[in-house]
């Protein structure tokens, strides 16, 4: 049985300290223990900011990309070897912005890869930028006379296009995030899961602000009903519900593309004649 420990590396974070990325960080590693899922038989792809950095810091196969474009390479790697669990980690201005077009055909295609997506509503790295997801009004050093166009709403965008599995989590919450989490990973299709995480430094709403306002979707809660997802998605204000959204079983790419299938396989005799080309 695998332990916490088997997920620790050395690299020194980069995160603010009490940042909660960290609790994120301890959701994901408790859900890998979980599943008994071995180091070697996890990749994780990320792309830029601070969310993406999270890979850094476990122990397993990382592959760290551009700017928005983690959801190609983690589609690409899992078609090749389909036995891998594969996730992509990023940020709302990474995923939702620079990815977004990425995200919209991974709704329609459908591979098997679970999408976690820090959502602290700004650009963190960069200072503090308002992100997709930042409120209308916000201020920021950028937009300060307040951001004017609506955000966006990933679960209800996800819903819509039917994305086979949506799901919000949020960082302070890190037993549930991991069951939400473990949900994602086994289910076979395409899992996004929005992680509420605010910002210490440059996020305008701190955890004080979300206690009273996160609660779970009810016990009887029905995921497959996609009317009462699409209304689930739709609550802002003084009530945020987390939890499993919306399910949606659905053919997997890339079993449903069945030339695509026959010739991704990875061949490794192949790629070793290749790799002796440029010895």
């Amino acid at each position: 049985m695998l332990k916490i420990d088997d997920f620790k590396n050395n690299v020194k974070s980069a995160w603010c300290p009490g940042c909660s990325n960290f609790g994120i960080l301890n959701a994901v590693k408790n859900s890998f223990v979980k599943l008994d899922a071995k180091p070697q038989d996890i990749v994780i792809v990320s792309g830029i900011g601070q969310a993406p950095k999270l890979p850094h810091y476990l122990n397993c196969n990382v592959f760290n990309g551009l700017h928005g474009r983690a959801l190609p390479v983690a589609t690409g790697i899992k078609a090749v070897n389909p036995e891998l669990t594969v996730l992509t980690v990023c940020g709302d201005g990474d995923f939702y912005g620079e990815g977004g077009n990425h995200l919209l055909h991974a709704f329609r295609r459908n591979p098997d890869i679970t999408s976690l997506i820090h959502n602290n509503q700004v650009y963190a790295l960069t200072k503090g930028q308002a992100s997709p997801t930042t409120d209308i009004g916000v201020k920021t050093k950028l937009q300060f006379d307040g951001v004017k166009e609506e955000p966006l709403n990933p679960l209800a965008l996800a819903i819509i296009m039917n994305c086979s599995f949506v799901a919000r989590g949020y960082a302070g919450d890190l037993e549930f995030l991991s069951e939400i989490i473990v949900a994602g990973i086994q289910h076979k299709g395409f899992a996004l899961i929005d992680i509420i995480q605010p910002c210490i430094t440059f996020g305008y709403h701190q955890g004080p602000w979300y206690k009273d306002k996160i609660y779970h979707l009810e016990k009887d809660y029905n995921p497959y009903d996609k009317e009462s997802a699409l209304k689930k998605a739709s609550e802002t204000g003084d009530k945020i519900p987390t939890g499993i959204f919306y399910i949606n079983k659905k053919p997997v790419f890339p079993e449903n593309e069945s030339n695509l299938t026959k010739i991704a396989k990875i061949d490794k005799d192949i790629i070793y004649g290749l790799l002796k080309l440029f010895e």
